[in-house]
């Protein structure tokens, strides 16, 4: 088997981790589950072994190929590892990753620079959606540098705008995939969305909590936590996604009031421990949410049109361009938009420990 892989480390949004060519990782599905795991050291709680940090957020990895879809670039495969555990996801999107999507694909040849600005055009393998990362590559080159910052991320870097065009029921096949806008499980209002990430939103209130606490202080809450991921459980099933038991989707989301009409507060989950940031996608499906009447998120203040949501989160905000268009009497979210920024960490090759693939 082959142990030495070329590989790309990116920083990318507030996520980190290995991006792979598909060519440069094995065909077989279960031979290159095994190759990501010994990348990221998934095997040991805290990947001493590999290039993963202890945390989801540093345990992601990108596939990038060749589009097969006539209308895109490349397709882009996410995979969420485990932290100590044998686990590959690929069911869930990651909007922090897909920003390092891009500049990758243009450095590795998959795109041609078309000026100052280029938009690689995406097809997300994971959830079958489409979406439009505008890349800058002044003098036809990839640049990282520039002035743009986002919130969790230490200093700045060149722009790099989503335009999430068809994310809406990508996974499901509806945006409210139990038929309602609010559920009921086990005496607690929760709306359950498909937007970019199946989501489930629970006003923090109904769980005995403010909504702005600090990532470890709702960890330290068990009994909190304990009743979260009952509710996701039955989610799940709700949603039609079946046992998810061992999925890391629908994710859990607790919202509360912002200090605007124009924003909301979220803690959201990965599923089990509170994100030290947010998501890209989860803050799309928050937005409209929010932006959509008749949810648990929903604004105080609906409108048709382009709306810009803050998102709130423990290490800042991110802004959501979202679009709201009405069609048979109902609105409903067209388009996301939002900026992100990556970096390049290391180039190489990367050495996979042979016993992965002996266990």
């Amino acid at each position: 088997m082959k142990t030495v892989l070329p590989c790309v480390l990116m920083r990318s949004g507030t996520s980190r981790g290995p991006f792979f060519l598909g060519d440069w990782l094995p065909q077989d599905p279960e031979l290159r589950d095994r190759a990501l795991i010994g990348a990221i050291g998934a095997s040991d709680l805290l990947q001493l072994d590999g290039l993963g940090g202890g945390s989801t957020l540093t345990s992601k990895v990108a596939i990038v190929s060749r589009s097969r879809q006539p209308d895109c670039d490349v397709d882009y495969l996410f995979a969420q590892l485990g932290a100590g555990q044998l686990s590959v996801d690929v069911r869930p999107n990651c909007g922090n990753m897909l920003a390092g999507v891009g500049p990758f694909a243009i450095e590795q040849g998959l795109v041609q620079p078309t000026g100052d600005e280029t938009t690689v055009r995406v097809y997300n393998v994971n959830t079958g959606s489409r979406i439009e990362v505008v890349v800058c590559t002044p003098n036809g080159t990839v640049t990282y540098r520039g002035d743009s910052r986002i919130d969790g991320v230490t200093g700045a870097a060149a722009p790099i705008r989503l335009n999430f065009l068809d994310a809406w029921g990508a996974v499901t096949g509806s945006v409210f995939p139990t038929g309602r806008r609010i559920d009921t499980i086990a005496g607690v209002q929760v709306t359950c969305i498909d937007a970019a990430m199946p989501l489930m939103l629970i006003r923090a209130e109904d769980l005995g909590v403010r909504g702005d606490e600090a990532p470890a202080e709702l960890d330290a809450n068990k009994e909190m936590l304990v009743r979260l991921e009952a509710l996701r459980l039955k989610a799940g099933k709700l949603m039609g996604l079946g046992d998810v038991s061992n999925s890391v989707v629908p994710k859990p989301v607790l919202i509360s009031k912002g200090a605007n009409e124009n924003e909301i507060v979220s803690r959201y989950f990965t599923p089990r421990r509170c994100h030290s940031s947010h998501a890209v996608t989860g803050a799309i499906g928050v937005a409209s949410a929010f932006a959509l009447p008749g949810t648990v998120a929903s604004s105080d203040h609906i409108f048709e049109g382009q709306r810009r949501v803050a998102v709130r989160h423990p290490a800042g905000r991110i802004e959501v361009d979202i679009q709201l268009e009405r069609s048979d009497e109902e609105l409903q979210v067209s388009r996301a938009a939002l900026l992100r920024t990556a970096r390049k960490i290391m180039e190489g090759e990367l050495h996979i420990p042979d016993y992965v693939f002996n266990s």
